[in-house]
């Protein structure tokens, strides 16, 4: 099942971790970030149960025969698991038989409704979700800055290569799409809008069973893709949605139709800050609006690599996402999360990177290094308001930018950092 060319993913010492302890590992994630290659490259054989070959073969397998589609050398790669449903439960009990480690991996682009499934499979599947490529796993990253050296005190100043604005948008359209690289603009910006328009036309269907209407989901997409990066409230969409697009939902609709878009792992939403942080002062709770990757805000938008050149307030908006989906992915990968602090005194971090050990760093994001120095002051603000109010204060001050060329440390101890520079 190894594949000569597979490009390595950050979470691939997880998975292997993983195989080591549990029966069996479940990878989600949205469709096309690579879940079934890296699946592939650590099972020893497979059945994929959306292969549509002799009208469905190994679905109707599973569901009717299911030991026999569970026979194979181990680890067994059972793709696409939503599929069906009960493998689950099949996978759960085989586990228990056999009792030994490492014995399936499931890949899932959805999350099934629970009905039917008895087990939560605790102690036997545990699960791991992988989202599109960072630009340190498809290389546009020189990975010369580790996130990791930020927090240990081994941060060394770097030259770093060259980029232009021109790049940037070419990187953010393009997106972590595994599939997307080696081909050209004309290409690979047709990727996000084909993956749109396949979530609206036919996986949402198959995840319900249900019809919905297409035209106001599409209208809900397109609010959202105008709020990217921003912790627009339900309400917010809703006026967002009568402006601009002439329609009306109601906030059940909206809620409802968020709900699918979670499950089909479209949207990534992130956290609000708050934990151990002790201020005396009220943190908002509000999650920051983003797409599982910034492409596909913009090919909903339909916004053009020139139409992004010539609005880069629009583009300031998703190339925050693009560095904020890296923070997360790095992050993650060293067992941390990724936050983001508002409170009711107007003071706001683009990210809030937070370690196992409660560690947590505080990060900026600027597309221009002309903006870093209001950047660093406004860090340097929130941490000395903090400390007065005998609150947790971050253990990291960074900026990460966009259009510079250096990696280094302020004289106010501020980290600045290029996105194509970092790794975890």
């Amino acid at each position: 099942m190894h594949n000569e060319i597979y490009l390595p993913r950050l979470i691939d010492k997880l998975v292997a971790l993983k195989l080591e302890s549990f029966g069996a590992i479940c990878i989600e994630g949205a469709k096309w970030c690579g879940k079934t290659w890296t699946s592939r490259h650590h099972s020893k054989s497979a059945i994929y149960l959306g292969d549509p070959s002799r009208n469905f073969q190994n679905r109707e397998l599973m569901k009717l025969e299911p030991k026999t589609a569970l026979i194979g050398e181990v680890p067994r790669l059972i793709d696409e698991w939503q599929e069906v449903p009960s493998v689950w439960d099949i996978v759960r009990h085989e586990v228990d038989n056999r009792g030994k480690k490492g014995q399936f991996i499931l890949t899932g682009s959805s999350t099934p409704v629970q009905k039917g499934i008895l087990h939560s499979g605790a102690g036997r599947i545990s699960t791991i979700k992988m989202r599109p490529m960072s630009l340190f796993e498809s290389k546009d990253s020189s990975g010369q800055v580790s996130l990791q050296s930020l927090f240990d005190g081994t941060f060394e100043a770097k030259a770093t290569p060259e980029i232009d604005l021109q790049t940037l948008i070419e990187l953010t359209i393009r997106g972590g799409w595994p599939g997307s690289l080696g081909l050209s603009y004309e290409q690979y910006s047709l990727i996000p809008k084909e993956y749109i328009s396949s979530i609206i036309n036919h996986d949402i269907y198959r995840l319900e069973g249900i019809n919905r209407n297409s035209k106001k989901m599409q209208n809900l997409l397109r609010s959202l893709a105008r709020n990217e990066s921003t912790t627009a409230s339900i309400s917010t969409l809703r006026k967002d949605i009568t402006e601009y697009e002439n329609d009306n939902l109601d906030n059940d609709t909206i809620s409802t139709y968020l709900t699918l878009f979670e499950r089909l792992f479209l949207i990534d939403n992130q956290k609000a800050f708050s934990t151990n942080i002790r201020s005396s002062t009220r943190i908002k709770q509000s999650d920051k609006r983003h797409f599982v990757d910034p492409s596909l805000a913009i090919a909903i938008l339909g916004a053009s690599n020139d139409d992004l050149l010539n609005d880069l307030n629009t583009f300031g908006f998703m190339f925050e996402a693009l560095c904020e989906r890296d923070l997360r992915i790095y992050a993650e990968s060293l067992g941390g999360k990724l936050y983001h602090y508002q409170d009711y005194k107007n003071r706001e971090i683009d990210a809030i990177v937070q370690l196992e050990d409660g560690r947590w760093g505080a990060f900026e994001i600027k597309l221009g290094a002309d903006a870093i120095d209001n950047a660093a002051s406004s860090l340097i603000g929130i941490r000395d308001a903090l400390e007065a109010e005998d609150a947790k204060i971050p253990d990291v001050l960074a900026v990460i930018c966009g259009l510079s060329n250096f990696a280094y440390q302020r004289e106010d101890g501020v980290y600045v950092v290029p996105i194509t520079a970092l790794r975890p």
